[in-house]
């Protein structure tokens, strides 16, 4: 292998810290966002729920690819200050997600049971304690599986910065491709880096539900096909439509 092909394929490898970076980036940006704007949008205030509705349906219905543009073009021209490739693409993959990220906010709160509210109500509860100490607690688990489709989704759309000459896995493979001249082995790689980045972020998110359900009492059982019990119940269910068809 010469110098310069094993420079190249240091600049890919380079590539999947800088899509790191930006994944963990967005995300800490898209989680705020989806926090306040979920949240905002269970508000009895009618203002305050459109606004973020608002919100939440502008961004959700604009391409992040165009958003990023706007934030890397558009802003110098309107406010005359410039964000470098990496923040302007933070910027826009964040608040993209975040409008995303506020629905399953939203949906979560809203499935916690009406009768825990008006426990909260009775025992005296500001709206403030009663989100953070009733809903929020039964809320988090459920959060976390639409999340962690979402969070896929994130890491998959970084690779949109590479048209702004972000050093991503997509830019960093498009230089290796244009050097060597080849198109299958290089793609095929970045596919394999994805789907090994989209894994480990799956098991994280695994063991953070596992660990919040743990912790009201809702520990997942392991996943090692049907146990006895379900069994049983399926084989009853089988007896008994079969003694009522006979």
């Amino acid at each position: 292998m010469t110098d310069l092909t094993s420079g190249l394929w240091e600049l890919l490898l380079q590539g999947v810290w800088v899509t790191v970076q930006l994944t963990v980036f967005s995300a800490a940006l898209g989680a705020f966002v989806a926090f306040v704007v979920g949240v905002a949008r269970t508000n009895r205030l009618w203002i305050v729920r459109f606004v973020s509705g608002l919100y939440m349906e502008i961004f959700r219905g604009t391409s992040a690819l165009v958003l990023m543009f706007w934030m890397f073009f558009v802003l110098p021209v309107a406010f005359g200050w410039q964000l470098v490739p990496m923040w302007a693409a933070v910027l826009a993959l964040g608040l993209s997600y975040g409008a995303y990220g506020s629905e399953i906010v939203r949906g979560a709160l809203a499935a916690v049971a009406p009768a825990q509210q008006e426990a909260g109500i009775a025992l005296s509860f500001s709206p403030w304690q009663r989100l953070t100490k009733i809903s929020l607690p039964q809320a988090w688990p459920e959060m976390i599986p639409p999340a962690n489709n979402l969070l896929i989704e994130l890491l998959k759309g970084t690779a949109l910065v590479s048209v702004l000459g972000v050093g991503d896995i997509t830019f960093g493979a498009s230089l290796v491709r244009n050097a060597l001249g080849e198109s299958a082995p290089v793609y095929t790689i970045i596919l394999v880096m994805y789907f090994i980045l989209a894994f480990l972020l799956t098991r994280v998110m695994r063991a953070v539900e596992r660990k919040a359900k743990a912790g009201i009492g809702q520990a997942p059982t392991k996943s090692e096909g049907m146990r006895k019990p379900d069994i049983e119940q399926a084989t009853a269910i089988s007896r008994s439509s079969q003694g009522g068809a006979a």
